[in-house]
């Protein structure tokens, strides 16, 4: 039982530090990834309450309820940031209710650049016929590949490259003004498009900013400084808009409520679900890092997470329609968060982590 028992506060400590790391506003990679499993982490502290009752039910001293406390303090922690993003969890985009408008349709994929299985997007573009395609991690090779399925789209902006950061983005409607950006990283694209549609001028911000993670940037500065920058450039566009890509952060992380807050755009995932992409390869190691960002012009028509196409990311559509501005449900900025996002897009762009 002492084994048991060693074991077992061997595997807390772990589940602690996973906690209580990401609840420190330092940009190196060891705080951050602890943003993205969530749910997991919530899972394993579930499992050791369940098998602190076994473990230590033979030797039951005082101090053995401290760590208890903290696993069950750390589960309502858990649940909290993650019950937004569940049923239970209030509506930030309104579900449409004029069912015979009119709607726009978008589709986001990251396609994973050594994937091969080019022909698994084609049959998905084929088949959803989506208005506007936005695709990521996109060389020459997935440009020529998927050129027969995507010759009905005659507007586009194409930037394909080979370090995993090129960009696709194939609208059926105008594109009547359009940006290619390097925000923060001079081998990182994101894009401005405005699209002509249905009398209205739509403006879409594309991006796929670096993650957080020893391989590629040890530190979420560049990416938080590149989410927040678009945040900004969203709060100051009066058009409808819609913020879309990988941006390599999971939606209940303090950056992209920051990034909410900054731009006063709308998740179309809160009250309805996880909406999980990502890791499309291993069913226990997922969570939502594709993601769609609205105004407070658009409803929801449908969202849905696609059948995969090989790659890491599943692919993500939506469905929305213009009506009346509402920004009810818009979450609001003081002035310490004002000053937060300044000083996080100051670091990216001198490249100077906090």
């Amino acid at each position: 039982m002492k084994i048991l028992q060693i074991i077992w506060l061997f595997l807390f400590f772990l589940a602690a530090v996973s906690v209580l790391f990401p609840l420190i506003k330092k940009d190196f990679w060891i705080f951050r990834v602890g943003d993205y499993p969530r749910v997991q982490k919530l899972a394993f502290q579930l499992f050791l309450i369940a098998s602190w009752f076994f473990v230590f039910s033979n030797d039951l001293s005082w101090w053995h309820y401290a760590p208890l406390i903290f696993l069950i303090w750390s589960c309502f922690h858990l649940i909290y940031l993650i019950l937004p993003f569940t049923i239970f969890g209030k509506i930030m985009v309104k579900k449409s209710t004029q069912k015979q408008s009119s709607s726009i349709s978008f589709l986001v994929s990251n396609v994973f650049q050594d994937n091969q299985k080019y022909d698994k997007l084609a049959h998905l573009i084929r088949s959803t016929k989506p208005d506007v395609i936005f695709l990521l991690e996109t060389n020459l090779k997935w440009k020529e590949a998927l050129s027969e399925a995507t010759k009905e789209y005659k507007f586009k902006i194409e930037m394909p490259l080979e370090n995993t950061y090129g960009l696709l983005f194939y609208s059926k409607h105008e594109i009547i003004k359009q940006e290619i950006n390097y925000l923060i990283d001079e081998e990182i694209p994101s894009i401005v498009a405005d699209i002509s549609w249905e009398n209205e001028i739509i403006r879409i911000f594309g991006l796929h900013p670096t993650p957080p993670v020893p391989t590629q940037n040890k530190f979420s500065t560049d990416r938080d400084a590149e989410i927040l920058l678009v945040a900004k450039k969203a709060k100051e566009c009066d058009l409808p808009c819609v913020v879309m890509g990988d941006l390599n952060d999971v939606a209940w992380s303090y950056t992209t409520k920051l990034f909410l807050k900054t731009s006063g755009l709308l998740d179309p995932r809160r009250g309805r679900g996880m909406f999980s992409t990502f890791n499309a390869k291993h069913v226990l190691f997922r969570w939502p890092l594709d993601h769609y960002f609205v105004s407070a012009h658009f409803r929801l028509v449908d969202m849905k997470v696609e059948n995969s196409i090989n790659s890491d990311h599943f692919p993500i559509s939506i469905r929305l329609q213009i009506a009346s501005e509402d920004t009810t449900n818009q979450l609001q900025i003081d002035k310490d968060e004002k000053q937060e996002a300044e000083e996080k897009i100051e670091a990216g762009k001198t490249d100077n982590p906090q």
